[in-house]
């Protein structure tokens, strides 16, 4: 561990290189309240006592079992208990569980029945590819009239529609790699045209705010779920998507 200073302090460099994490998400928790700083110099630099260490070793313990950032705050602030806060995550896996089987069978079937030449049935090629398991995430970050507006319309479609709307992304997200590795800038014209028809795939089902766009950039880089979508196509890829959504939002949305 890099060693502290001699008041017993880390600063947040050296805090966040001995946890292995980054300065950035250090600031994101005490955003959130769940590691504000021991104190703050004049330079504004942030400190991190040895309390501080203990209680961030406890929240990388609790994100290593899997839970969210709201679970956890709940949990450091006593309204939850770690085993109630685990049991709930618990049920949580074992349905992710289930529908990863279910995808599994799907695929199983659909490649069986590929190879002999058979009808396919889109209840048996879809079949465990279910958008709500994003939904708390999109209450929470963007309300519940959001998720309810987006899943009516989601729901609204039809299976070639739902099929042809998931390719589109397919193709923005390649076209933002190969706009990437040819040089463009993200307020380039060329990346600004991605990102207006990335817009304009969103807003099928969300009426988009800057704020939201700019939001959903961030996730993109901050959450590795999406962005493997897009370090598909080169890595950094989605840092420069989030900065061309950046550059779109502010000129475009506001």
């Amino acid at each position: 561990m890099t060693s502290a200073t001699r008041t017993g302090e880390w600063s947040i460099q050296d805090l966040a290189k001995a946890a292995g994490t980054t300065s950035r998400t250090l600031r994101h928790y005490g955003q959130l309240g769940l590691l504000p700083p021991s104190r703050i110099g004049a330079n504004g630099y942030r400190y991190y006592d040895q309390n501080s260490l203990v209680r961030l070793q406890r929240i990388l313990l609790l994100r290593e079992l899997g839970l969210g950032l709201p679970a956890i705050a709940e949990v450091l602030a006593g309204q939850q208990g770690t085993t109630t806060a685990l049991r709930a995550h618990l049920e949580l896996l074992r349905q992710e569980q289930d529908r990863i089987r279910r995808q599994i069978e799907s695929v199983t079937t659909t490649l069986h029945k590929t190879e002999r030449g058979e009808q396919l049935m889109a209840a048996e090629v879809f079949d465990g590819f279910d958008h709500t398991q994003y939904k708390d995430e999109v209450i929470e970050r963007w309300g519940k009239d959001a998720y309810e507006s987006g899943d009516r319309w989601w729901r609204s479609l039809s299976e070639a529609d739902k099929k042809a709307h998931q390719q589109t992304h397919i193709d923005i997200a390649a076209d933002y790699g190969r706009a990437r590795a040819a040089g463009r800038t993200p307020d380039s014209d060329e990346v600004q045209a991605i990102a207006q028809r990335h817009r304009d795939w969103l807003g099928d089902g969300w009426q988009l705010t800057a704020e939201a766009f700019i939001g959903l950039g961030e996730m993109y880089v901050a959450d590795p779920r999406f962005r493997k979508n897009y370090d598909l196509h080169g890595e950094g890829t989605a840092e420069f998507v989030r900065d061309a959504m950046k550059v779109y939002a502010e000129n475009r949305l506001r």
